[in-house]
């Protein structure tokens, strides 16, 4: 069994995606090993992929006159990746799997077509009060959005990953018994044409898990993020969890607009592509509970 597990980038930061101290950040991917560990002890073949909203939000505040956000993502792959590779390693030892992980800077090709370039919705960075991001806004021309959890970010483009350029050594690394972390911040967004060459956005990573997990024919997508379960009616009076739904149930409140496009709506649109193209099934649930989520126990499944 082959299952991709997606970090949220979220899921790492403190509250108000904001990213914490170098030990609030390894204390947050411990959690994330043991879920990993924990895959793998219940006989799954495992893929890491991770978000970095947070992340390159705080790189592009801070040193974005000198690097472009292509560079910024595919810093981040490395950033988090090394956190995440150390984590593992280290569970690996306790739990004594005999496994190593290995960080894949990925490329994901997109199109300089894609209607996003138009439209920001990617949300990156922390959330700051108005009087902040009108002040971003006019010092950087920054465009600015509100957050469902309580203040307004930076969007930025987020075009539709079409495929993964480095497709078959991640299937090599699978095969030679390897845990590869790929596709992190969504991957670094490349323009193939005559030659390749980075655009700047951010691709979200749910969307290019889903292309990298069909494309190895993984039978499970498991989002790991900050919520215990995905809701309909989320924060309103009649607000329901939901635990198991088919994906035609799923789509239909995709399609009424139930699931913001910055924060759960791509990763249902996610689930949703990753059960049409031949997956298994699909899991939405907190980090540090993938044992219990693929039990059942907590989070949402989503089958066909």
């Amino acid at each position: 069994m082959l299952a991709v597990i997606a970090l949220g980038g979220n899921a790492f930061a403190r509250e108000g995606a904001r990213v914490g101290s170098p030990e609030e950040q390894w204390e947050r991917v411990r959690l994330a090993a043991n879920d990993v560990a924990d895959m793998i002890g219940e006989g799954f073949d495992v893929v890491v992929t991770h978000g970095n909203g947070p992340q390159a939000g705080l790189l592009a505040e801070r040193v974005g006159d000198y690097l472009s956000l292509d560079m910024i993502d595919a810093a981040t792959e490395g950033w988090m990746g090394y956190l995440i590779a150390n984590a593992l390693t280290n569970e690996f030892l306790r739990r004594g799997i005999r496994r190593s992980p290995v960080i894949v800077i990925s490329r994901s090709i997109v199109s300089k077509n894609d209607p996003a370039f138009q439209n920001p919705t990617k949300y990156i960075g922390p959330i700051y009060d108005k009087g902040t991001a009108d002040k971003l806004s006019r010092e950087k021309g920054w465009v600015f959005r509100w957050d469902s959890r309580g203040g307004f970010r930076r969007v930025v483009p987020s075009p539709e990953p079409m495929g993964i350029m480095e497709l078959d050594l991640i299937r090599l690394l699978l095969r030679e018994g390897y845990v590869p972390i790929a596709v992190g911040g969504g991957g670094v967004p490349v323009i193939s044409n005559d030659e390749v060459s980075g655009v700047e956005a951010v691709i979200d990573k749910d969307l290019a898990s889903q292309v990298l997990a069909n494309a190895i024919n993984a039978d499970y997508l498991l989002i790991l993020t900050d919520v215990d379960y995905v809701y309909i009616n989320y924060k309103k009076p009649n607000q329901m969890r939901l635990t198991e739904v088919t994906v035609d149930e799923l789509e239909k409140y995709y399609n009424e607009g139930q699931f913001p496009p910055g924060s759960m709506g791509p990763k249902v649109l996610a689930a949703i592509r990753f059960i049409r193209n031949g997956g298994k099934a699909a899991y939405i649930g907190p980090l540090g509970r993938a044992r219990d989520i693929i039990r059942g126990r907590i989070g949402t499944r989503i089958v066909r």
